[in-house]
């Protein structure tokens, strides 16, 4: 898990606080990964046993130590790729991280069926760790009010501490951000019922 249990504890209270104050209803999902990449070990191989291939032949040019260096380093490097996430974020770009992201925090919105709030007025903060990627999810009823733009400069306050894995405090900053963002475009408070109950999830993924 991502979360340990203070940590889940205080962000369920951080979205309890913020949900009094602008009647909105919060749920933060972690998923460890968005998308398999099967592609990745592939791209892995491929690059890296050819730049050893190159090397090798450039420094000692021998047809079998060539081959060698060729089959041994590419082995190493799929291997590497599926056991260390930092080395495997670099055979997939920032466009496809974001999509998949995207394409998860859907999914998700629709199998918690977080449009069942009466007011229409949910909002998914979902975090994908492998893609070091947030992405925020208003439904109906608030996106008329809140520009894609301003939901960005959230994620963008979150995006440091995420890049350092520090999953809690990106949250909570994050949290914090939406906060301010929906009390300046007049969310207020209400007695109404808690329509989402459980709202941290942690989810392995793909």
């Amino acid at each position: 898990m991502n979360l340990s249990d203070t940590e889940r504890n205080t962000l369920t209270e951080r979205t309890a606080r913020l949900e009094a104050r602008t009647g909105v209803q919060i749920v933060a999902a972690v998923v460890g990964k968005c998308d398999a990449y099967p592609e990745i070990p592939w791209k892995a191989f491929a690059l890296c046993s050819g730049l050893a291939f190159l090397a090798t032949m450039l420094w000692h040019p021998d047809a079998v130590l060539g081959g060698l260096t060729f089959l041994g380093t590419g082995a190493a490097a799929a291997l590497a790729s599926i056991f260390l996430p930092a080395f495997a974020r670099l055979f997939i770009d920032a466009a496809r991280r974001e999509a998949e992201t995207r394409q998860y925090a859907a999914s998700f919105f629709l199998a918690h069926d977080l449009s069942r709030t009466q007011g229409r007025n949910g909002i998914l903060i979902l975090v994908g760790v492998f893609e070091r990627t947030v992405v925020i999810l208003p439904d109906s009823g608030i996106r008329d009010r809140i520009a894609e733009t301003e939901l960005q400069e959230v994620i963008a306050r979150m995006t440091p501490l995420l890049a350092a894995g520090r999953i809690a405090p990106a949250l909570r900053d994050g949290l914090d951000a939406l906060e301010a963002l929906l009390a300046a475009r007049g969310f207020s408070g209400g007695a109404g019922a808690d329509e989402i109950a459980q709202e941290v999830f942690e989810e392995k993924g793909a």
